[in-house]
């Protein structure tokens, strides 16, 4: 194997339909924290993070300087759909998370569910973007692939 360098994942780009409600949805309702906010005259630079990691997420608008408005107009569609993949949380106490978010209206997609690999449920973003929120179980991955295999017999 080649050494590259590559030393950590740094930021995760979600497309959002409006900076402002994006960053209202995830410091409010999942508690991140702002990390950049900065006008770049051609476009915003909005991260934001979970409170002690240092991996962020962009919340970039569609169309900017990456996309003619055609393309904008496509990926407009398709982040509504929720069809441009989304990210995965975990939490500490998924059912209190669950409860939270549910009481705020924030959209559900999917109750709590016990998995092979511990307890998750699913929400959307504003805009469409998945969200899978899980509390890890203390399986190892040959039980939850044992668990899965087992289900299928």
């Amino acid at each position: 194997m080649t050494d590259n360098h590559i030393s950590s994942l740094h930021i995760r780009s979600v497309p959002v339909l409006d900076q402002d409600e994006a960053l209202d949805f995830y410091t409010t309702h999942l508690g991140f924290e702002v990390r950049d906010d900065i006008d770049m005259g051609f476009m915003r630079w909005l991260t934001v993070g979970v409170p002690g990691q240092d991996t962020s997420i962009l919340l970039e608008l569609v169309g900017g300087p990456q996309h003619d408005e055609d393309t904008a107009a496509q990926v407009r569609e398709l982040v509504t759909k929720g069809a441009l993949g989304g990210l995965f949380l975990i939490s500490t106490d998924v059912h209190a998370t669950y409860a939270a978010l549910r009481d705020a209206g924030v959209e559900i997609t999917q109750e709590p569910v016990t998995q092979p690999y511990g307890t998750d449920f699913g929400i959307r973003d504003p805009f469409g973007n998945q969200i899978r929120i899980n509390q890890f179980n203390t399986a190892s991955p040959d039980e939850v692939q044992e668990a899965y295999e087992g289900s299928t017999a």
